[in-house]
């Protein structure tokens, strides 16, 4: 058993899974390592259960009777910003891309191994708590909020905004657009993107990070087809122009 660390005491996990053994088998090893873990088993009253709970982070299963995960995460993604890691069975690329689409945060597959959820959970909140940066040595201390002219974005209340305008992301899409700001001027490949991000290393075959950057563009004022300030670099990963 992995030993318990205080720090995650207060974190609240949801769990929504209609597979009932294999849901109090997950929730029993994540309770004995230190988190909070409630049940949902019906698709159909996950929506509410995230609105009115507010977890700090939710393990939505991607089948489920009633309401499918895709669904769910879709329709929760106004309310909550909270991290979302999607069981999906099926190993069809599609699903995950669909499941980003959507707003989720990472995805596993199944048969998921408890050790493996438990350190993408810990992982995950870890970055909530502190944003993402790659290994660069800084001297003095990083800074909480940079400006791009009209766009800002700060660290410490984990939130963006366009012409004094609240941008809706998601906990991952504001990592990866801390990530990439606070690196501006220079290219970050995906696998050092891939690395800062999910602590595991790039598998070459991963889209999550070009179906995020597809997702940021927009949010920022950017033209997804001749994008100005977050641009794709051939061959090499992406850069954030600090004067778009």
């Amino acid at each position: 058993m992995d030993g318990v660390e205080q720090t995650n005491e207060s974190w609240r996990i949801l769990i929504v899974e209609d597979d009932e053994r294999l849901a109090d088998l997950t929730r029993e090893y994540l309770e004995n390592n230190g988190l909070t873990v409630s049940l949902e088993t019906h698709g159909g009253a996950a929506v509410e259960r995230i609105r009115n709970e507010q977890p700090d982070l939710v393990v939505l299963d991607l089948m489920l009777p009633g309401e499918d995960g895709l669904s769910i995460c879709r329709r929760v993604r106004p309310f909550f910003n909270g991290p979302i890691i999607m069981l999906t069975a099926r190993t069809d690329d599609l699903d995950q891309v669909l499941g980003l689409e959507m707003g989720a945060d990472d995805y596993i597959g199944k048969p998921v191994q408890p050790r493996v959820l438990l350190a993408r959970i810990r992982a995950m909140l870890r970055r909530v708590e502190t944003s993402p940066v790659t290994g660069q040595e800084t001297s003095g201390e990083e800074p909480v909020r940079l400006q791009f002219n009209d766009l800002v974005v700060d660290r410490s209340m984990r939130e963006a905004w366009l012409s004094d305008e609240s941008i809706d992301l998601t906990s991952a899409e504001f990592d990866l657009l801390w990530l990439l700001a606070s690196n501006a001027g220079r290219v970050l490949s995906r696998e050092e993107i891939f690395t800062a991000l999910r602590g595991i290393e790039y598998d070459g075959q991963d889209r999550s990070i070009d179906v995020r950057v597809s997702r940021i563009r927009p949010k920022i004022g950017d033209d997804p087809i001749h994008p100005r300030r977050i641009k794709t670099v051939r061959s090499k990963g992406y850069l954030f122009v600090k004067e778009a």
